[in-house]
């Protein structure tokens, strides 16, 4: 009964161990995806600042504000599009993962 109790406790321990293993995996994927969206948010605020600043003064057609407003423009859209394709991976993952688990 001893040896029962012992076999159980030590299976119970590693399905702890497990169990730490994964939510820790987990944690980090969650904090890796939060630090790409701060990141991208930081690129969209920088961006909308330095367009704004652009604004206020008169545009020419081929003038260096115009090329700048094009370069902001793009770099935002990058970053838009990064945490797009993050964020779908992860949907995506997520999907394969309940659909697995119906079949």
């Amino acid at each position: 009964m001893i040896i029962l109790l012992s076999l159980l406790s030590c299976l119970l321990g590693l399905f702890l161990v497990v169990s730490v293993y994964y939510n820790f995996k987990f944690a980090k994927i969650i904090f890796r995806v939060e630090d790409s969206i701060e990141s991208s948010l930081d690129v969209l605020d920088q961006g909308y600042r330095s367009i704004s600043d652009i604004l206020e003064r008169p545009v020419f057609f081929d003038s260096l504000e115009v090329r700048q407003v094009i370069t902001d423009i793009t770099k935002v859209r990058n970053s838009i599009l990064q945490v797009a394709e993050k964020l779908t991976s992860i949907d995506e993952k997520i999907e394969n993962d309940d659909q697995g688990e119906e079949n």
